[in-house]
């Protein structure tokens, strides 16, 4: 299958409504692969150097350590990792809906482009199948709109003289005299610094703020006479920080006190459980909200973190249903917000006045948790 044959898939794939995968695969064995919904694509992955190209996304989020945010290993363990951990940074008000549009659009530019210029010269299989569909897409990205803009920036790098050159390839200098005649002093300080086959075209134009077709076209006089080569270069994996799901924290006291967290994301529901565990508490987490009364009630904990805004039962349903069961008339109940926004505040007026006794904003941490726990649980023991 050719360039054009892969763009009427995509073409198809809108005018079908799909939902599912579209997976693409070249000779090399290498796979990109486009998860669809309603006909547009939600997100991408694979190709070349996948985590590279987490690094370069997430630089439009210099506030996160991606490498600290406590994630799900089974959720990691997946095709679409990099979506899972998008998810989990939303969930705990890390990142922006609109942090998010930019980063699926960015991602997936980049892989088109790729298919562009594998498929230009060598033939590349499609198929669809829907053994995986992403429910509850974060972004909604028009695949026609960003084929054009592919086919602009694949004509763009041809014409310059670069279709043989890819951007995920990483120069590095070979002849060091023979540059340092040609250029000033800072210029090849700057090569020598950056060309060290450590960064890709693409990493190279993400640290010059620049785009890959510029950085490129200045190095092709260089690259053709073999003062610089280009080369592949390995992937650079992450280091996440993986929690294993655990229903009963193994340390914990039996008479301890025993905290809820009643959350519709795992990653919340684990850094809490995790705080909590860590402490002496002994901890039950809820990420459905339509058990979150049955299991309070079998469980009788003596303080609860809620979320307020979930799938099917709300926070302040549950909030209010709780007052009315006499065993939880007194139970502390804190609200997680996600935010201070003007409809935030809203939110709170209305869980007040549902019976819930404080607020805390996420992103959440330790020190918060802990303070609301000694303020609400002085004299039930509460470990040190």
């Amino acid at each position: 299958m050719g360039a054009n044959n892969v763009v009427n898939e995509f073409h198809k794939c809108t005018q079908l409504q799909y939902n599912g995968r579209l997976q693409i695969e070249s000779k090399k064995n290498i796979q990109w692969i486009f998860y669809y919904r309603l006909g547009r694509v939600v997100w991408a992955s694979g190709g070349h150097h996948p985590f590279r190209r987490w690094r370069r996304m997430m630089k439009s989020c210099p506030s996160i350590d991606i490498e600290k945010i406590p994630l799900n290993s089974q959720k990691l363990s997946v095709d679409y990792w990099d979506y899972n951990v998008l998810e989990a940074l939303y969930a705990l008000s890390l990142i922006s809906r609109e942090q998010i549009n930019f980063i699926t659009e960015k991602s997936i530019s980049e892989l088109l482009f790729d298919i562009a210029q594998e498929a230009n010269f060598h033939p590349v299989s499609c198929e669809r199948n829907q053994d995986i569909i992403l429910e509850t897409p974060m972004s909604f990205t028009s695949a026609d709109i960003l084929l054009k803009q592919m086919e602009e920036s694949w004509n763009n790098w041809s014409e310059a003289g670069l279709a043989n050159f890819s951007p995920n390839l990483a120069p590095i200098l070979r002849r060091a005299e023979q540059l340092q005649q040609q250029v000033s002093s800072n210029a090849y300080q700057n090569f020598v610094r950056l060309m060290n086959g450590k960064y890709t075209l693409r990493d190279l134009a993400l640290i010059m703020k620049q785009n890959p077709l510029p950085v490129t076209r200045s190095l092709l006089p260089y690259i053709l006479k073999g003062i610089i080569e280009l080369q592949e270069i390995a992937d650079k994996p992450l280091q996440f920080n993986c929690i294993e799901k655990t229903s009963t924290p193994g340390k914990s006291s039996a008479k301890a006190p025993l905290v809820a967290c009643i959350d519709d994301s795992p990653q919340v529901c684990q850094m809490v459980q995790k705080i909590l565990t860590k402490n002496g508490l002994r901890a039950v987490s809820v990420e459905d909200s339509v058990q979150a009364l049955p299991k309070l009630i079998e469980h009788k904990p003596d303080l609860i973190f809620l979320d307020l805004v979930m799938p099917v039962v709300s926070g302040y349903e549950i909030c209010a249903q709780l007052r009315r069961i006499s065993m939880f008339a007194e139970t502390p109940v804190v609200i997680l917000t996600g935010s201070d926004s003007l409809a935030d505040k809203v939110r709170r007026l209305r869980a007040k006045a549902g019976g819930a006794n404080e607020f805390i904003t996420k992103p959440i941490n330790e020190n918060q948790i802990m303070e609301v726990v000694h303020k609400y649980l002085q004299s039930a023991h509460v470990p040190c």
